[in-house]
């Protein structure tokens, strides 16, 4: 099983699992990127997964399942092109012989999923690959998604939940906005040494036109400052940043760090 991430559009990528015959895709915004895949490889479309709704994620949902066939999994919370299965916190989606933990992370939406792959011997299909994550626009590396349906508290909440991942799972995100966050991450930590180390190594990665994805959580959690909102260096800065009082809850951390990220050029 190979992991591929299709480019589309400016920034996005739609991820690909796919074992030589038959592939799975993850967020396909755009049709075209996930047929040009398949006919390059012969391909057969065995699924589609959808994190959330907006059309990024879902655009090219439907002229994907009519030319293909392939059954499409989506959040049981959000509107997404018809037909679907509807997954939820707990429910699992099994294709190619792997079986996806899904995991519900609102926040960016009220409905948003992740879906999880577990090392686990039901997923051998898989190989090396396992433990991965597909979280969509919930985490990213170095960031997180902005609040345009859910609260701090619910955000705060579904990156803990992705944080308590084992440490090698590859966070398959979708969008390629590493180094703008890691300059913001610098800014609150500015003395994060594994975060300036990350940093090189990622401007040389996008130096030689390669993807700084995917993630490792590992990784995340020494240098993403949506993981690391409770740590004092964290919370520091963005006291100091937002003028919070001492009492300030970390939920209040949390938004303010959001927000500081939000107006951050």
């Amino acid at each position: 099983m190979t992991l591929v991430p299709l480019p589309a559009f400016a920034d996005n990528y739609i991820w690909m699992l796919q074992d030589g015959r038959n592939a799975i895709v993850v967020d396909p915004g755009d049709a075209q990127p996930v047929f040009d895949a398949l006919e390059r490889g012969n391909l057969q479309l065995a699924a589609i997964l959808v994190t959330h709704h907006h059309a990024d994620h879902t655009g090219g949902v439907a002229a994907l399942h009519e030319a293909t066939g392939a059954p499409v999994f989506g959040p049981a919370r959000e509107r997404i092109p018809e037909p679907y299965a509807r997954l939820a916190h707990g429910d699992h989606a099994e294709v190619l012989g792997l079986r996806f933990e899904v995991i519900d992370v609102p926040g960016h939406t009220a409905g948003h999923i992740a879906y999880f792959l577990p090392a686990d011997p039901r997923n051998a299909a898989a190989g090396d690959l396992v433990p991965l994550i597909f979280c969509g626009d919930t985490l990213f590396s170095g960031g997180c998604g902005r609040l345009f349906e859910g609260t701090p508290a619910q955000m705060l909440a579904s990156l803990d939940a992705l944080a308590a991942l084992p440490g090698n799972t590859r966070v398959c995100c979708t969008h390629e906005y590493t180094l703008a966050n890691l300059r913001f991450a610098r800014a609150v930590e500015p003395g994060n040494a594994d975060l300036a180390q990350y940093m090189m190594q990622c401007e040389a990665l996008r130096a030689r036109g390669e993807p700084t994805l995917p993630s490792q959580l590992s990784t995340e959690r020494l240098i993403n400052p949506f993981l690391r909102s409770r740590e004092a260096t964290v919370s520091r800065a963005v006291h100091a940043h937002a003028g919070l009082s001492a009492q300030a809850a970390e939920t209040e951390v949390f938004a303010a760090l959001r927000q500081w990220k939000n107006d951050f050029r």
